[in-house]
């Protein structure tokens, strides 16, 4: 299986509700390295891997629901709706409940509901269902949602059998790592959608370790909600290690070895040319030095487009030393570019950029002043 295409940095996020074009999947083939469908998407998939066999294709499903608007599979969860009803009328719970009994609905999200993740049944069927399912599917592996940290949907604990999201956390943790090795098991990918990793050090390491992690909210969460420097670099922190690659095959000791995917998406008024997306690929190389896999960036819940920007296919090369703080702005020079990011409140002082770069739209300047959580990239004319 081969992991990324290294010809590009981009990330198609497209697991929204409208049908995947014969155009979009072209244009996909073409510029992304990592797409991540809905599990019904197997032709877009199937698709993806014939035009460009070193993309990597993860199939979404939800760690934490199920939907009750969907009555046939593939599912979006692991579990479905109908399945978790029948477990329930032979006597055994997989439906999170309120302190009345009543089944949790997600606020913002009609038919979204949580599900007991610290039941070791849910967790053993979500894992067979899962494994079941992709085996011998076109996809590489598993986007794992809602591998929450804390409490976004109006879960309002305590709740029976859960006083505190304490209790969510410890369920993950085993479903992430019961999820992982049995899909690695089967020559298949895990990555989470890792929910503010910041908060719990060594929480991106474990939960990315059977395949990569995924950071929805990066460097904010909304377009104009930013974390502040001292988030944003703990954010980053978790992501910047010497991360161990996944073995997959039956024999771990035999197995492929396979780097472990980063992949970021940052948040815009869903236009290419927002600041935002510019500013995120910025750290995506002042921080990542190249390493990390894949970017992309959109409006909230906005997954059915193809955001691009020209910058996604630069390769600016090996880093010439470390990421450095000038003028309020981090920045790193690089073999063939040059990048950096404004992670504050507060417009940089004036940078001086070294000769002879380019942007997308024409020569670079002499100097620069990056606007608050502003970003830029470069490369040198000789490339």
């Amino acid at each position: 299986m081969a992991l990324g295409n290294s010809a590009s940095r981009g990330l198609w996020v497209r697991y929204g509700g409208e049908p995947v074009t014969e155009e979009q999947i072209k244009f996909a083939a073409e510029h992304y390295s990592v797409a991540l469908l809905q599990p019904r998407q197997t032709y877009a998939a199937a698709r993806l891997k014939e035009l460009n066999p070193a993309m990597t294709v993860l199939c979404y499903k939800c760690l934490s629901s199920t939907r009750s608007y969907e009555t046939e599979g593939p599912y979006t969860s692991g579990v479905s709706y109908t399945e978790a009803e029948q477990v329930e009328q032979s006597g055994e719970q997989w439906f999170a409940r309120r302190s009345n009994g009543e089944r949790i609905e997600w606020t913002g999200y009609p038919g979204h509901y949580q599900m007991q993740v610290w039941s070791p049944s849910y967790r053993w069927h979500w894992v067979r269902n899962v494994t079941t399912e992709l085996a011998g599917s076109p996809f590489d592996g598993v986007m794992a949602d809602n591998d929450i940290h804390g409490d976004y949907y109006g879960l309002n604990l305590p709740i029976q059998g859960a006083r505190n999201v304490k209790k969510f956390h410890r369920g993950l943790d085993r479903l992430v790592k019961d999820a992982g090795r049995a899909l690695n098991a089967g020559g298949k990918i895990l990555v989470p959608n890792i929910a503010e990793s910041r908060e719990t050090l060594g929480k991106w390491e474990r939960h990315s370790a059977y395949g990569g992690g995924f950071e929805e909210v990066f460097l904010g969460w909304s377009a104009t909600d930013f974390l502040d420097q001292p988030s944003a670099l703990a954010q980053i922190k978790q992501m910047m290690g010497n991360h161990h690659p996944v073995s997959l095959g039956q024999v771990p000791e035999m197995g492929v070895l396979s780097p472990r995917l980063t992949l970021l998406r940052a948040s815009t008024d869903g236009q290419d040319d927002h600041p935002n997306f510019l500013a995120a690929l910025a750290a995506f190389w002042v921080f990542g030095a190249g390493q990390w896999s894949a970017l992309s960036a959109g409006g909230h819940d906005a997954h059915n487009g193809t955001p691009w920007r020209e910058e996604l296919a630069w390769d600016l090369g090996a880093p010439q030393g470390d990421a450095v703080m000038s003028e309020g702005a981090w920045v790193r020079r690089f073999s063939q570019g040059w990048a950096a990011i404004n992670l504050g409140p507060k417009k940089s002082g004036t940078l001086t950029l070294p000769p002879d770069l380019v942007s997308a739209t024409g020569p670079a300047p002499s100097t620069l002043v990056l606007p608050a959580h502003g970003g830029a990239i470069f490369r040198y004319t000789r490339n």
